[in-house]
């Protein structure tokens, strides 16, 4: 599960700008597919999205495009593997169309936000720690109120997520608050919006946001309270975790509907659609249902 995360990058918008409009009434949301590193899975294909991710954002009333990366290797290295370099060239673009005042948002889910680090600070400051497979309160930052991410949450679920294990950790390096705060380049770039501790007593960053751009990360995986039932897996399922959930996808909803990129034309649009493929039911997985390309 540690390295089934992803990052989430803004697609496009099927149809030209409108000046009457201010939000993009069509969002589609691209997810960068990663490297099949289950050696029983690579009949399947050399690359996968965990169909979890796609539910995630169609729930909001996204529709989702796969973002395809070539050239696969063996691992999701986060500095030399495909995904890193495909995930590289998307902060590039994102950071140059933003400063040209085009609104790219970037999500980070898990490995996702361990990329926005690497990619942020120009190297590799994650540590090992001890947090796979449960499910924790968040330490919830002074910022945290007043951010983009939390601050329209209902206060009743804002004071859960302080007091209940609502979040769900599923990876074995984290980037710890001390590193985040001995970096130049990560306390200018991000606001720290919460924390955590793993079984060891390490502090690690589990929440963050851009100070400027359009960036956002969490370590915990949103996704999880909604559509996946394992039970020896640590998902939290109580009515508050399922509204957390719901309130992650909708906040990252609404940051791609400000953003009107689009197809060049209804056909290569249809073409790009995930609808063009179909989950595979995968038991043996941490995931159950992947799509594979």
């Amino acid at each position: 599960m540690a390295h089934t995360a992803l990052l989430l990058l803004l697609a496009c918008s099927p149809f030209p700008r409108l000046h009457t409009l201010q939000l993009n009434q069509r969002p589609i949301i691209g997810i960068l597919a990663q490297e099949t590193l289950d050696a029983d899975h690579l009949l399947y294909g050399e690359t996968y999205i965990a169909a979890p991710y796609v539910k995630y954002l169609e729930s909001h009333g996204c529709r989702v495009v796969p973002v395809s990366i070539l050239l696969p290797g063996g691992s999701s290295n986060l500095e030399t593997s495909a995904f890193a370099k495909a995930a590289k060239k998307f902060y590039e673009l994102a950071l140059k169309a933003f400063d040209a005042g085009d609104y790219f948002p970037i999500w980070g889910t898990c490995l996702g936000l361990q990329f926005l680090v690497v990619c942020t600070a120009g190297k590799n400051l994650l540590t090992n720690t001890d947090s796979e497979n449960i499910a924790l309160p968040l330490n919830l930052t002074n910022a945290a109120a007043s951010s983009k991410m939390f601050q329209k949450f209902p206060p009743d679920v804002y004071k859960a997520l302080s007091n209940e294990p609502l979040t769900a950790n599923f990876h074995h390096v984290s980037i710890t608050v001390k590193a985040f705060l001995e970096n130049e380049k990560l306390r200018k770039f991000y606001s720290i919006l919460s924390t955590n501790h793993d079984r060891k007593g390490v502090e690690f960053v589990s929440s963050m946001e851009g100070i400027l751009y359009p960036f956002y990360g969490v370590q915990w995986h949103p996704e999880v309270n909604r559509f996946q039932w394992q039970q020896n897996k640590c998902f939290p399922h109580s009515p508050k975790a399922v509204e957390v959930s719901f309130l992650m996808s909708d906040f990252f909803g609404n940051e791609a509907r400000k953003s009107f990129h689009r197809f060049r034309n209804s056909q290569e649009e249809r073409a790009a659609l995930i609808y063009n493929y179909s989950p595979r039911y995968v038991p043996t997985s941490s995931y159950i249902q992947i799509y594979f390309f």
